[in-house]
């Protein structure tokens, strides 16, 4: 037996003696109304969905404004949405902080929508508007690079979200409102949101159709400060100014906060069109297309005010007995048009499922067709009608994914499956000066960056039935990589460079064992080994460093994930209770840190490096249980602690044994539903997460701040009454206990959340 198997026994081994003295928690689900699932002791399925949300469930529990709201309450998950319409909502996983966002593998209807050109929390955000709420039929996720279906970024998790098609004819439509009042510093407002979506949809024998449409008009809370760190003296220099806050930044320094930024006022269309074609006694072909367009305009508020009540954005000042000289770019740089029109195409080929061998192909295609974002140079308030400034293009950046995949069920107790892949990206940014910013032309170049990525993979799996209760899985992953065309050029400092071409081959083995041990307990233990390779913002990033700029490191090595997770699970007609113990060891770990620049040199600046070795150990407790001590109510919740560290870094030792950035060590939530009959059902929720660390040397102490990660738990509520078989309302609050918490960003505060819905 190989160590993988023998690693695998050892787990469900252990696993059994821990379920012998269990208790047993849950309840039975109506298949409609299942939220967590873990079918993959049942059937050793490594791609098999750790947590399923089905529409159904998430129209009924959860105030639902974006698809990603829907996984709000899954375990170990969470999407840093600062706003209803928000475009940088990346996904956090157990192991990684919202910073990675390239360790997450998100997909519509086979469209990757988790943007593979970088890893991070803003323009490699994913694209969750290519699917409106109203069309999904549910979102399965998948914890951990155990499947060898799927590509390194899987290491923190993969999500799969399905949109459904009409079996019949089918009008429907939602009017959603949210009104949030919000207070902090200066700032004491109600921001409101409204959505209006709707669609229609048929079947006509074979052929099957649905179009749909999603307006959503958004006024968000400031996303951010202006701040002045304080002097070390004091002076009586500068002219006197009043209107700012005292307060300390998250490294504890002194600061004076003079102003709300990124007051974002957003307006966004999704249009969609789903066709599919079922053929007699053959495959199904559909198709997919989402067109989204968004417009936002992003104000700032400033606080300060000279002797004659005059607004001042910038010069020479004295704030409350210290001198400050605030630069024309601490409010202007926060003040921006920003348009994108987006198109998500995919088209696929599946064979019925039924028979020893099916197979499917899957070809989807993503398109920036417009990307462009304007703002001022010059100091406000006379910047705010024009002048100098900038636009930064990412028109035609974009990415394709090729998928053919097989399962050969023919050979007594094994099914094997197995495909090819291709996936390619392109990344143009270009930034050109203005002499007009509102609606001046181009003007000269300032700086532009480009490059390209394309990986093709050869993956294969065995799910051996060992014994009637036991199963294993065996599968591996080769991908073969390159990175070209990378170019990065700046006008001043000069910089004209086109980057190496770099290529890699890796193999990644996976294997698992499943146990059932009895019809209600299961055990599984899962390894995997995943690489995840670096993205062209990474590789061709430019570094300004005073006088001249440079690109710190254009050969980043992958990261080199081993993976491990022992579950045991307890399953009867009343429910289910999981525990699951994982570990994640990263070697030439890509995040960003302080090193030089130049060898030698005591000056660090900030960019992504390799870092040595990265270790994240944990826990993950979830159970669902029906009818809890009355008839009709349902408790449902998860519990996920993990210590993640910085192992080694030879480039900062400061960083050593430290936590891994924005990983919280605790993350929960429990949610509670009510239903006295089948038209009422009330849920109240409440999420929880303690503090983490920005930085990778934690050397911000200070949490609850602008730019720190703080502590918060965020009590939601939602009442939902189903008129009759086509209409429903609903009524909720999130964070109605108005918890006032940073995560880098203030989140929204309290928020009421009105909903009419007809399905018809």
């Amino acid at each position: 037996m190989s160590s993988p198997m023998r690693f695998g026994a050892s787990i469900a081994a252990l696993l059994a003696a821990t379920a012998a003295h269990a208790q047993s928690i849950g309840a039975g689900l109506q298949p409609e109304y299942v939220i967590v699932t873990a079918n993959k002791a049942a059937d050793a399925d490594p791609g098999a969905a750790d947590t399923t949300i089905t529409a159904a469930k998430a129209e009924e529990q959860i105030n639902t404004i974006n698809t990603e709201d829907m996984l709000k309450y899954a375990p170990s998950l969470l999407v840093r949405k600062r706003h209803y319409g928000d475009v940088q909502d990346p996904v956090a996983t157990r192991t990684s902080g919202v910073g990675a966002s390239a360790r997450s593998l998100i997909f519509v209807d086979g469209i990757m929508v988790s943007s593979p050109i970088g890893n991070n929390n803003t323009s490699a955000s994913p694209h969750f508007g290519v699917a409106a709420p109203q069309d999904v039929s549910r979102i399965d996720v998948l914890y951990g690079p155990f499947a060898a279906q799927y590509a390194g970024n899987s290491m923190g998790a993969v999500i799969n979200i399905t949109t459904r098609m009409p079996d019949h004819f089918e009008l429907y439509g939602d009017a959603t409102g949210a009104i949030e009042s919000f207070s902090k510093y200066s700032t004491d407002e109600t921001d409101g949101t409204w959505q209006l979506a709707g669609g229609i949809g048929d079947r006509y024998g074979a052929f099957s159709w649905r179009l749909s449409a999603n307006h959503l008009d958004s006024q968000a809370q400031p996303l951010g400060y202006a701040t002045l760190t304080r002097p070390a003296t004091t002076s009586t220099a500068g002219t006197v100014l009043t209107g700012a806050f005292n307060d300390v930044n998250r490294t504890a320094a002194a600061i004076a906060v003079i102003g709300d930024t990124g007051i974002e006022h957003q307006v966004e269309d999704t249009d969609t069109m789903k066709l599919a074609y079922d053929f007699t006694d053959g495959p199904q072909l559909s198709y997919v297309a989402s067109l989204f367009h968004m417009d936002d305009d992003a104000g700032v508020r400033g606080y300060l005010r000279d002797a004659a009540g005059n607004t001042v954005y910038a010069g020479n000042s004295n704030i409350n007995g210290y001198n400050y000289n605030i630069a024309a770019s601490t409010f202007s740089s926060q003040v921006y048009n920003y348009q994108q029109t987006q198109l998500a195409q995919a088209v696929s080929l599946k064979s019925q499922l039924d028979g020893d061998f099916t197979w499917e192909l899957i070809a989807s295609r993503y398109d920036y067709l417009n990307d462009k974002q304007r703002n001022p140079t010059a100091a406000l308030p006379a910047a705010f009608s024009g002048g100098a400034g900038q636009i930064n293009r990412l028109n035609g950046t974009g990415w394709t994914t090729l998928d053919a995949n097989g399962v050969w069920r023919g050979w007594s107790d094994h099914e094997i499956s197995f495909g090819a892949h291709r996936d390619a990206e392109t990344f143009n940014q270009i930034r050109n000066n203005l002499t007009d910013w509102t609606i001046g032309g181009l003007g000269s170049v300032a700086n532009s960056a480009s490059g390209r990525t394309a990986t093709n993979a050869l993956w294969m799996q065995d799910i051996w039935t060992l014994l009637p209760d036991l199963k294993a899985a065996l599968g591996g992953r080769y991908e073969d990589w390159r990175a070209y065309a990378g170019t990065n050029v700046s006008a001043s400092p000069a910089l004209n460079v086109t980057q190496p071409r770099i290529v890699a081959s890796v193999f990644s083995p996976k294997a698992s064992l499943a146990w059932q041990v009895s019809d209600a307990w299961s055990a599984t233990g899962s390894w995997g080994e995943a690489y995840r390779m670096p993205t062209v913002t990474e590789l061709y990033q430019a570094i300004t460093t005073g006088t001249s700029l440079s690109v710190p490191n254009p050969n980043l090595r992958p990261e080199r994930a081993n993976s491990y997770e022992l579950a045991a699970q307890r399953r009867d007609e009343n429910g289910l209770v999981r525990l699951s113990f994982f570990q994640e060891d990263i070697a030439n770990a890509l995040l960003s840190q302080s090193a030089p620049l130049v060898a030698g040199s005591n000056t660090l600046y900030s960019y992504v490096q390799n870092v040595d070795r990265t270790r994240a150990r944990g826990v993950e407790f979830v159970a669902d249980r029906y009818d809890v001590v009355i008839p009709g109510l349902e408790l449902m919740g998860s519990v996920t602690y993990v210590d993640g560290r910085i192992l080694r870094d030879a480039a900062f030792p400061a960083a050593v044994n430290k936590y891994i950035p924005q990983l919280p060590k605790t993350r929960a939530n429990l949610v509670a539903t009510y239903r006295p009959d089948d038209a009422w059902s009330f849920t109240a929720g409440a999420r929880y997460s303690d503090r983490s660390f920005g930085t990778i040397d934690n050397s911000d102490p200070v949490s609850q701040t602008y730019q720190g990660f703080a502590q918060y738990l965020v009590v939601d509520a939602r009442a939902r009454y189903r008129m009759d078989r086509n209409w429903t309302v609903s009524l909720g609050v999130d964070n109605l206990n108005n918890d006032k918490y940073f995560l880098f960003h203030p989140f929204p505060q309290r928020t009421l959340v009105m909903e009419i819905h007809y399905a018809g």
